[in-house]
């Protein structure tokens, strides 16, 4: 016996970038891909026109046949449209996405054209369709059915003016094993392909797409064979007299076969739409249900099962045509047939009428909702009789989601409920993000309780979240829909100052989600009160002491800014001065001022923090939190000021804290202190440049991220051991990390520099903000990497000078790698100059480098060598940059002035707006406004800086395309146009404020000016951070 083929895993659309701009080339959304051997949802296609149904029986020569085809085809075609839609919000089974499918108009005079369910989708949709012709309409969904695989969109057929407008005629009743059909659909992404095939049955059982997805149920399928792929879901499944016999669903990956849904209950649904329509009536299409999946089972399944002999004759007899009876595959716990109905029962009647298809039996529940059927079913042989009342199946349909703290809920659908076998209830996190982003989880969870108070829907979780102050931390218990006998709890501290608290409501008289505000109640912050922090007993030898001063520092950050690709981190940092309560921290921790921090002494007291310095090019950042919200044993950690840079071959004493968060110590060995080079990434981020960085003779030092080295004399820091965030691996898709140390040497003159500052404004009673005002600390914008003497000999290097870099005894020439643009030495210094001078002092490191310019505010003269010529330069160190410190959102984009990282690694700057990031799901994946790319024009006016960005999109119409030229990282130009959808993707400008509670401050633009949100952070390992309207949503990175 064959092997069955496996099913296509489903699919909503294909990916339009193809068609739009050189951007698509760093960007790219493509549709699912399907593993063998895994089900996929067919995809969208368009519609037909009609043909009146003549002799689709009588006989033809091939010719005529081809003919008589090709006529039908050219007739429907122009009923068919192309869909693009994009699904803005997470919800229910569905991520955010764009993609196309297929439609057909089935409705002229209403503009009413047929889909998928999976292409409607259950929650927030925006889309157009264009016709054969090209023209193109907004389309907005009107009827998403509960359980099957089709839906309608509603469009305006007065704006189609050069074709046309005609419906496919609906016939289900001409669907018959045998039946030659075309499928005309947006296959492949093509605008149309049309596809031959014959069916081959009528009763298939619908396809198992997977876990944590649309699955339809209740139903049979037909089942073709014909082969279509991405972009034909919607597609008409259309006979020789251009009628729609059914509607293409989904096909399988390793054979010519597809799966039609039957149109008997779309007829039902259209005529009741159209009803609607001609009364002004919001759309209602009644459904029924007593929550239970049956399947077709043969008779020789059913059999097995119990049916009765006499039950069999009975029922051929009554229909000689069936092959089998419906059998209980499920019932859904605590619903209205559990404990009636069990699994393997077989159904006789119900209602006194012989039920052996779908259609009849959901007919009978679509009229008594509200009321009760009797079914006869045969339970291993013994006839049993039971009353269910029928439920309504859109009240078991969500309809509604919640944003709150980053993450999205809505309440259970009957669709997990019944694949999995749980109660239909419980509010399911649609999106994991932002404050409700669960360690060790991301997808199919149920919040159980919040603040120890029991959730059972939406209504009671918004009820406790409006009595819970911002920034309070509650537990939230909360278990996987797959595993619900081990339940876990989450330590939340509450957002709603990030990240929107409201309510949306679907509207299917204009397609929208209407949103209701949530954060209503004012409810004061909680007073913070002083902590007692206990320290364990460390078995840590010369160490032990050392642990006075170690901190866990963690931040989420509710903005990415400066292509910052995580959202959420944590490492172990120094506390520097435990008076003014300054801790010492990696940089790859803290890598921006817009963040949420939190200071753990020892796993005992957590307390809130602040970014107080973060250094531009070196690895570190300096956080402070409220010294007396903490009594405890906390101590400065021991620094000598005049500590010497560590050497390769001394000893150290290496307090080291591995993945379980535990600090052990290793007595080990310096091998070596070099220059190091982090790699760039693709698309760029801050990173680490010239820095002496330490290795280790031990192997601890590789799998340990965080941690201090500690000089065994003295038991004072000589280093700090941090995680490097480095360039972002295309293959893995992973984002690389290095672990090095970084002398305390090289660190300690800017410190004590912040250290003193924030003495002196703590000390005149002037509030403590970022950026510190005032530091006089300085770089020079270039990165720079050594080369050995005989290189450098060859590269111009006279020989005098050659003696005096020997005479200080240096090895090394340092060599210009990078200049950032635009910046002091753009323009003086250039790429592969060799320095040997600053004001007369030689320099072979560095650090030399670092001393020479921290702290020098004049110009300086530099001698180099460039083209084989010695020559002087004079360029000035530029003040330590502080970061981004405003930011737009628009279309769905993050759009900045472009960072430091980003100017290190081009050579000019095309223009002053450049695209940082971007949500999925938004208007800017959809038409190509890609990351890593710069705005140059918004419809013809330039946009040479945001305040030019902002005076171009004011003022555009909602739903207006908008003319864009870009320019990308590798100066190609290129134009795309831009549809707003304001409604999901407000325009809204971040500005830091120093001083304000939260040291920035939104200001949502124009229309949308009640509306407060900010784009999530991009998907990574510690994704899920949404301030948005996420990405984990998230806004896309490379």
């Amino acid at each position: 016996m064959a092997a069955v083929p496996p099913i296509t895993s489903p699919t909503r659309a294909r990916d339009p970038a193809d068609a739009l701009s050189p951007s698509a080339k760093r960007r790219r959304t493509g549709p699912p891909s399907s593993a063998v051997g895994s089900p996929v949802l067919g995809s969208p296609v368009s519609a037909v026109s009609t043909l009146p149904d003549t002799a689709a029986t009588e006989q033809l020569n091939d010719a005529a046949l081809a003919r008589r085809w090709q006529k039908t085809i050219e007739h429907t075609v122009p009923s068919v449209v192309s869909v693009s839609f994009m699904c803005p919000v997470p919800f229910d089974t569905e991520p955010a996405i764009i993609s196309q499918a297929t439609g057909f108009i089935v409705d002229a005079e209403r503009g009413i054209i047929l889909t998928n369910r999976h292409v409607v989708g259950p929650g927030p949709f925006v889309g157009t369709i264009i016709c054969h012709d090209h023209e193109e309409v907004d389309a907005i969904p009107i009827y998403r059915d509960p359980i099957h695989d089709f839906g309608f969109l509603k469009f305006d057929p007065s704006k189609i003016k050069y074709m046309p407008v005609r419906a496919i005629p609906l016939r289900p009743d001409l669907a018959r094993v045998g039946l030659d059909i075309r499928v005309c659909g947006n296959d492949a992404g093509e605008k149309l392909s049309i596809l031959a095939g014959s069916i081959s049955r009528l009763d298939r059982n619908t396809p198992d797409y997977g876990e944590l997805t649309y699955n339809d149920f209740n139903t049979s399928y037909i089942q073709a064979a014909s082969s279509s792929s991405g972009g034909s879901s919607g597609s008409p499944v259309i006979d020789l007299g251009g009628n729609a016999v059914a509607l293409q669903a989904g096909g399988a990956t390793q054979a010519a076969t597809n799966f039609f849904f039957p149109l008997d209950r779309v007829v039902r649904a259209l005529e009741l739409l159209q009803k609607c329509h001609d009364e002004d009536a919001y759309p209602t299409v009644p459904r029924g249900t007593i929550l239970t999946r049956w399947l077709l089972r043969p008779y020789d399944e059913a059999r097995r099962f119990g049916l009765r002999p006499e039950t069999e004759a009975a029922v051929r007899a009554h229909d000689s045509t069936e092959i089998g009876m419906l059998v209980v595959d499920g019932v859904v716990p605590d619903s209205v047939a559990h404990g009636k109905l069990e699994e393997g029962d077989i159904l006789v009647k119900c209602n006194g009428q012989i039920i052996t298809k779908f259609v009849p039996l959901e007919a009978l529940l679509d009229e008594h909702i509200g009321g009760e059927l009797t079914f006869d079913v045969e339970r291993g042989g013994t006839p049993i009789s039971v009353r269910i009342p029928v439920a309504d199946l859109h009240a078991v349909t969500p309809d509604t989601f919640v944003e709150v703290g980053g993450a999205k809920f809505n309440n259970l659908s009957y669709q997990l409920a019944r694949f999995y076998g749980v109660p239909a209830r419980g509010v399911y996190v649609a999106q994991a993000g932002g404050a409700f982003r669960f360690v060790g989880y991301s997808h199919g969870l149920i919040v159980d309780a919040i603040d120890s108070k029991p959730v059972a829907n939406l209504d009671d979780m918004v009820a406790i979240l409006q009595r819970i102050p911002d920034g309070a931390r509650i537990p939230v218990t909360f278990y996987s829909i797959a595993d619900v006998h081990v339940k876990s709890v989450s330590i939340v501290t509450m957002d709603k100052t990030w990240a929107p608290f409201r309510k949306a409501v679907r509207n299917d008289r204009t397609g929208l989600w209407d949103y209701t505000d949530l954060n209503v109640v004012s409810v004061p912050r909680e007073e913070l009160k002083v902590q007692n922090a206990v320290m364990p007993e460390y078995s840590l030898g010369p160490v032990a002491g050392l642990m006075r001063s170690v901190v866990k520092v963690s931040a989420s950050f509710p903005l990415v800014l400066d292509g910052f690709p995580k959202s959420r981190r944590a490492g172990f940092g120094l506390v520097v001065d435990a008076d003014l309560g300054l801790v010492l921290v990696s940089r790859a921790h803290i890598p921006q001022d817009v963040c949420i921090l939190e200071v753990a002494f020892w796993d005992s007291v957590e307390v809130p923090a602040k970014v107080v310095f973060v250094h531009p090019i070196q690895n570190y950042a300096i956080v402070q939190y409220d010294a007396k919200l903490v009594t405890g044993p906390v101590t400065s950690a021991p620094i000598d000021p005049d500590t010497p840079v560590v050497v390769p071959g001394q000893k150290v004493d290496f307090l080291a804290m591995t993945d379980s968060q535990r600090p052990i110590h290793v007595a080990t060995t310096v091998t070596d202190l070099t220059l190091m080079v982090v790699p760039p990434s693709g698309e760029p981020r801050a990173r680490a440049i010239n820095f002496e960085g330490i290795t280790l003779d031990s192997p601890v030092a590789s799998t340990c991220m965080s941690g201090f080295l500690a000089d065994p004399a003295s038991g004072k820091v000589v280093a700090m051991w941090m995680t490097f965030l480095g360039e972002h691996n295309n293959n893995s898709g992973q984002d690389m990390e290095y672990a090095m140390g970084l002398p305390m040497a090289d660190i300690y003159p800017q410190l004590s520099r912040v250290v003193a500052k924030v003495r002196e404004l703590t000390t005149a009673g002037t509030p403590v903000t970022y950026p510190l005002p005032s530091l006089g600390l300085h770089a020079l914008d270039a990165e720079f990497s050594q080369v050995l003497l005989v290189k450098a000999r060859a590269m111009g290097v006279p020989e005098s000078w050659i003696e005096r870099i020997h005479a200080k005894k240096f090895w090394h020439v340092l060599l210009v790698k990078r200049i950032a643009a635009g910046s002091a030495c753009d323009g003086v210094l250039r790429e592969l100059d060799l320095v040997l001078a600053i004001d007369g002092h030689v320099v072979s490191s560095v650090r030399d480098v670092a001393r020479l310019t921290t702290f020098a505010a004049e110009p300086l003269v530099l001698d180099v060598v460039r083209n084989k010529q010695v020559i002087q330069v004079t360029v000035s160190p530029t003040p330590l940059e502080t970061g981004t410190a405003r930011a737009v959102v628009w279309a769905g984009a993050l759009i900045q002035a472009p960072h430091l990282a980003v100017r290190q690694q081009i050579r000019r700057l095309p223009s002053g707006c450049y695209v940082a990031a971007r949500r999925e799901g938004s208007p800017a994946t959809m038409y190509g406004l890609s990351p890593t790319m710069f705005i140059t024009h918004i419809n013809d006016r330039a946009t040479p800086d945001l305040d030019a960005f902002l005076a171009a999109v004011d003022g555009i119409a909602d739903g207006t395309y908008v003319r864009v030229k870009l320019v990308s990282f590798d100066f190609v130009p290129c134009v795309i146009s831009v549809k707003l959808c304001l409604h999901y993707f407000p325009t809204l400008e971040l500005r830091r404020v120093p001083g304000s509670e939260n040291g920035w401050e939104k200001a949502p633009k124009a229309v949308q000016a009640d509306v407060s949100t900010v784009p999530p952070s991009p998907a990574d390992e510690d994704a899920g951070n949404g301030v948005a309207p996420d990405a984990d949503e998230p806004m896309d990175q490379e």
